[in-house]
């Protein structure tokens, strides 16, 4: 298939939706992105296919040096930054992959970043965020709370925030993942995307709506943090007290205004899965893909199981948003005796 971005025809004709994102600038954002975070492995998955009943298609994000997607978003945030007169700094919340991708994006640069993590956070992602040059700093509370202190060293410190999602940055640069699926195949009846602030959801989901219209983006998260889910059901903010999952890296309860506008317009179903599923995704992943995954991007895979109707039959895709995990909580995860999720797909199909 023709690459996408050799058809400029192919997005002044395409009927954009309704948000705050580009195509345009989504093709333009791929030109700011290393090499090493774009054409990410992109490979149909026969055997756990087989068990899902679907054409299963796995998008491998993690085959880069910070095993996550969101090296895509901060390679265009800071190659923006290097380019600006006004500001030579970057701070950012995270729970330790958005960190890890700053981080690096920035010392390419040679631009200083700032890191804000709850002390709760997995401390192994930490260590890797202060391996790469960034200065950390953490907080009591959860992602919600490391929010508020990055808000006010970006206010003092004359700082570029980089709030994932609501710097469109963030979310354009992780549309790149659509158009490099998109010129891959040529049908994708479904697109699985993990669903935390939004980024890789609104992104993913608008290349599509652009491109492949009839493709339906199903965007998932934990039951045990189900803030942007149920704003999504009820067109406005939902917030939630606490966070409870073991899906960290989509754990937040404030979900962005302006981010929920956006996912109105792309996403056409957003399911919450419990957490038995999301382990035996990841125990899946492992034994049928040869994949170690964090529970983020699991999710896709937790979403089929619990709902294998929806996706029989079909090309499904599925983003792998992340491999930051520890060994020693992957291994209680997925020897997890609980088999429910899986027995249950078997017996549907």
């Amino acid at each position: 298939m023709q690459p996408v971005s050799e058809s400029p025809a192919a997005f002044r004709e395409a009927r954009q939706p309704d948000t705050r994102l580009d195509l345009g600038r989504i093709f333009e954002a791929r030109k700011q992105i290393s090499r090493m975070f774009r054409d990410t492995p992109q490979f149909g998955c026969p055997s756990l296919g087989d068990l899902l009943g679907c054409e299963l298609v796995i998008k491998l994000e993690t085959a880069n040096p910070i095993r996550c997607f969101k090296g895509r978003g901060t390679e265009v945030a800071m190659s923006r930054l290097a380019r600006s007169a006004d500001q030579r700094a970057a701070v950012c919340a995270s729970a330790g992959n958005l960190g890890q991708a700053l981080a690096y994006s920035g010392r390419e640069r040679s631009i200083g970043v700032t890191v804000v993590a709850a002390k709760s956070a997995n401390a192994a992602k930490i260590d890797r965020i202060r391996r790469l040059g960034a200065a950390v700093e953490l907080v009591e509370g959860d992602i919600e709370d490391a929010r508020k202190r990055a808000r006010e060293i970006a206010a003092s410190g004359n700082a570029l925030l980089v709030e994932d999602s609501e710097n469109l940055d963030t979310c354009e640069g992780a549309g790149t993942i659509g158009l490099e699926l998109v010129e891959g195949f040529g049908r994708i009846d479904t697109i699985l995307l993990a669903l935390g602030g939004g980024a890789l959801a609104t992104g993913v989901g608008h290349v599509f709506k652009c491109l492949s219209p009839a493709t339906e983006v199903v965007c998932i998260q934990p039951s045990g943090a189900p803030a942007m889910a149920l704003s999504w059901r009820a067109r406005s903010i939902v917030t939630t007290d606490r966070a409870d999952t073991i899906a960290d890296g989509v754990a937040g309860r404030f979900p962005i205004a302006v981010v929920l506008q956006d996912l109105l317009a792309v996403a056409n179903h957003v399911p919450l899965v419990e957490e038995a599923s999301i382990k035996a995704g990841m125990r899946l992943l492992l034994r049928h893909a040869g994949l170690v995954v964090e529970p983020s991007a699991a999710l896709g895979v937790a979403a089929m199981l619990e709902d294998p109707s929806r996706y029989r039959g079909k090309r499904v895709v599925t983003v792998i948003c992340g491999s930051n995990v520890l060994p020693e909580a992957f291994c209680r995860w997925t020897q997890d005796q609980s088999r429910s999720a899986i027995a249950s797909s078997e017996g549907s199909r």
